[in-house]
Formats: C-alpha cells, sequence, structure tokens
C-alpha cells in the first residue's frame, strides 16, 4: 500500500484555448497508507478526473503525483501498480468465476497456493465461493460486478484500490453487505481504498475522510461527523443529510444573535466583527425539537405537514413564513395547528458569502 499525495494539481481538458475551462481547481492533498476515503459530489464536479488523475488515465495539466514520496506522474496506468474498480463490471466472459479472481495474480507469477489462498479468501468476502466454477457470463449484472471487485482485490501488493461507483449495479441490500466488508477488508489487510460516489450514505458508511467536491473545488474534508454537524459552505450543508440543512436568510442582531424576519435566535458563533449582508443561519433538522417551556431560541410555528417515518417523525412546518423541517422523535405527541420548537445555539451555523465562520 502506498501514501497518495496530489501535490498543487489542476486539469482542464481544453488547457490551449484562451480561456480554459477547469474541471478541476488547484489543490493539495495527502491519502494516507491504509486508509479509506469517499470522493463526493453531484454528477460533473470532478470526482472522476481526480481518480483518473491518480491511476493515470488522465495526466493533470499542473502539478505533480507522488506514490510513498516518489513522482508517478508521468508514468502509465501499469506502472503504478494500482487497482481499479469501474462503475460497470469489466469481466472475461470466456473464463470462469476463479479465473477471472486469479487472473491478476497469474499475469504476475504468483504461486499457485497464494492464488489458492488469495482466490479463496476474497471469493468467501464477496460470496462467490457457489459459483467458482461457473462461467462468469451466466451471472447476473451484479455478481459480475462483484467479480470485477473481488480482481480489485485480490492482490495485496497494491499502491492503491480505486474505485469508480462500484456498487451502482447492485441492489440495496447487498451493497450496504459489501461496505462492511469492504471496511472489513480494510482493516485485516491495510488497503487504500478510494471511492467515487454521488449517494451520501455509500460515503457516510465507508469512509474515514471524504472529499466533498462541487464545480472542479474541494468544499471541504473531514469526517463524516464534521461533514454533518459543521458543514464549512451551505453547498455542503445543503448536500448532506437528508433533509438537507434548514437555511435561513438573517440580519446581524448583536454579537452572537441574528434575526429571521421579526424573530430573534441566538447562536454560539462571535458576530462582532461581521460587517457583510449576506448571512445565514444553518440548523440541522435532527437538533430541532418540540420546546418544554419558553425560553431563549424557542419558536413558534404552523405545521404544515406531519411524516411518520416509523423510527421518527419528519415536522415541516413554517415559520416568518420560511419552511423549517425537523426530525421529532415519534413517541412524543404534537398538537395540530402550531407548536414551539427550541432551536439549540451551540448547533446553529451561521454563513457568510456561504461559508462558516
Amino acid at each position: 500500500m502506498a501514501k497518495i499525495e496530489l501535490s498543487n494539481i489542476s486539469h482542464s481538458y481544453n488547457p490551449n484555448e484562451t480561456n480554459p475551462i477547469y474541471a478541476l481547481n488547484p489543490f493539495s492533498m495527502t491519502w494516507e497508507n491504509g486508509k479509506r476515503y469517499a470522493i463526493l459530489g453531484p454528477s460533473g464536479c470532478g470526482k472522476t478526473t481526480m481518480l483518473n488523475i491518480v491511476s493515470g488515465l488522465v495526466k493533470p495539466t499542473k502539478g505533480k503525483i507522488l506514490f510513498d514520496d516518489i513522482e508517478v506522474t508521468n508514468l502509465i496506468t501499469e506502472q503504478r501498480n494500482i487497482a481499479q474498480v469501474f462503475q460497470f463490471p469489466v469481466i472475461y466472459n470466456t473464463m470462469t468465476v476463479y479465473d477471472n479472481l486469479a487472473f491478476p495474480l497469474k499475469c504476475r507469477n504468483f504461486s499457485k497456493d497464494k492464488i489458492e489462498e488469495r482466490v479463496n479468501s476474497v471469493s468467501d468476502t464477496l460470496k462467490l465461493s457457489s459459483f467458482l466454477n461457473s462461467p462468469a457470463r451466466k451471472l447476473t449484472a451484479d455478481q459480475k460486478q462483484l467479480i470485477s471487485l473481488g480482481r480489485g482485490l485480490v492482490r495485496e501488493d497494491v499502491a492503491g484500490v480505486l474505485m469508480d461507483e462500484p456498487l451502482t449495479v447492485i441492489d440495496p441490500d447487498l451493497k450496504f453487505r459489501l461496505r462492511r466488508s469492504l471496511k472489513e477488508i480494510n482493516e485485516q489487510y491495510k488497503t487504500t481504498l478510494v471511492y467515487v460516489t454521488h449517494d451520501q450514505n455509500e460515503a457516510m458508511t465507508f469512509a474515514d475522510n471524504i472529499i466533498v467536491m462541487d464545480q472542479g473545488e474541494i468544499v471541504q474534508v473531514g469526517l463524516p461527523k464534521d461533514l454533518f454537524e459543521r458543514p464549512k459552505t451551505t453547498f455542503v450543508g445543503y448536500f448532506i443529510g437528508s433533509p438537507a440543512m434548514n437555511l435561513f436568510e438573517t440580519e446581524i442582531a448583536s454579537s452572537n444573535e441574528v434575526n429571521i424576519g421579526s424573530i430573534k435566535i441566538k447562536t454560539n458563533t462571535d458576530l462582532s466583527k461581521v460587517k457583510n449582508k449576506n448571512v445565514k443561519l444553518g440548523i440541522r433538522s435532527e437538533f430541532i425539537d418540540i420546546a418544554d417551556n419558553q425560553s431563549t431560541n424557542t419558536v413558534k410555528v404552523k405545521i404544515n405537514r406531519i411524516e411518520d417515518f416509523g423510527n421518527f417523525k419528519l415536522l415541516t412546518s413554517t415559520l416568518e413564513n420560511k419552511m423549517i423541517k425537523s426530525k421529532i422523535d415519534r413517541e412524543k405527541p404534537i398538537s395540530e395547528g402550531e407548536v414551539n420548537l427550541y432551536i439549540p445555539p451551540e448547533k446553529c451555523c451561521v454563513y457568510v458569502d456561504e461559508k462558516l465562520i
């Protein structure tokens, strides 16, 4: 496995034009040996471009790539010693499942015993043991993707395993089990895993660190807890979480208070030096609750809709003509019409020009 360093990387697919458009704006980043990373963002944000630069399929317009402090920027894919798993399965239809999994090891002249050991281990993890002697062409689409995934995991000597939307064709229950298996493989073999996805649930349940991208920019890197509780931009607040973070246009009322219309909300943020008028308050629906009594940050809202999701109720209300959503314990009684909600100051995020302060 390797430490992968991307130093001052940027990339444009039309670099020679007068006004080139950059798929990746300049950034630097290090992926530590043996860690799990997810690159998360909407379609077209630059996720796959970043992965292809690391793999060698794309050469960056600027910057350099190092594996364990050795520059590999000009090396072709085959020379970088990485394994790749693509969105759609890439398999050898004329081979059995066993031979598909063994192929990368046979090409590198591994011993027969070692090949058998690794193939059996990976096939057991991916629940492919009963299909090892079957022709790969006869398997379902999701089973074929498991073979493709297994071929990426069967080698223990790779610098990293790069996965581009690898679970797209796999059913939801199997996705959950495979993410768990990938984590177990990472913990057992200390494999550096990099996982590209547009699905926040996949990213949050898989990665040690999540890289959130938007329009060629890396907008935040952090633990799932950090991205959820303290999103650094309103984009991250909107993109992460279901429902998205509640965001309100506000005005500064004092050194730690903002106004949502005529309602004053206290925060734990120092606002004394804020001069900009583009100020927003963000609060997760998970942190808002039914108020037990009238106190600071208690607001009266008009109930629009109550949805029961089994483990919680999603309350959609109106606050000063602005929609606010809150997740409430399903056992709590909610009266029709109006209700008081409590917004905890310590959970409030204040944004200036869409960035957290």
